[in-house]
């Protein structure tokens, strides 16, 4: 099933946007710069990196995230390094999973995850580490 890229980043919104740790009491954006999101400022190429991946290990994803959307990310330090990572206050980074899945779902495909047990946490290489 092809999805418009507007399509897309309005079905991420609605399932990202909703548990967002950022989101206010009254459901909005709670950064002082909604477009600093990087999920959302860098959404065609998330869209693209995701689209490229036909795998059930998570970790392809993300390499495709560090390839073609880290790389190019104004907050990524020159040596690769990215404090808003490190810190946890990537929404791309932190809600890597279900924007996966939302995007999966809404072209048509699925990403399995029954190999990672009931309640297992994710594995996920230590050199590529949320």
């Amino acid at each position: 099933m092809e999805r418009s890229l507007a399509e897309l980043e309005a079905i991420v919104r609605n399932k990202i946007c909703a548990v967002c740790t950022e989101r206010t009491v009254a459901g909005n954006c709670g950064l002082e710069e909604p477009s600093s999101c990087a999920l959302f400022r860098l959404f065609p190429e998330v869209a693209k990196a995701i689209r490229s991946v036909k795998s059930d290990d998570i970790n392809q994803y993300i390499d495709a995230i560090r390839a073609n959307v880290c790389s190019i990310c104004t907050d990524r330090a020159a040596d690769g390094s990215c404090e808003t990572r490190q810190e946890v206050r990537c929404a791309l980074d932190a809600y890597l999973i279900p924007v996966v899945d939302a995007i999966e779902e809404a072209t048509g495909m699925s990403f399995d995850r029954t190999f990672l047990g009931a309640g297992a946490p994710v594995r996920i290489r230590p050199e590529i580490r949320l």
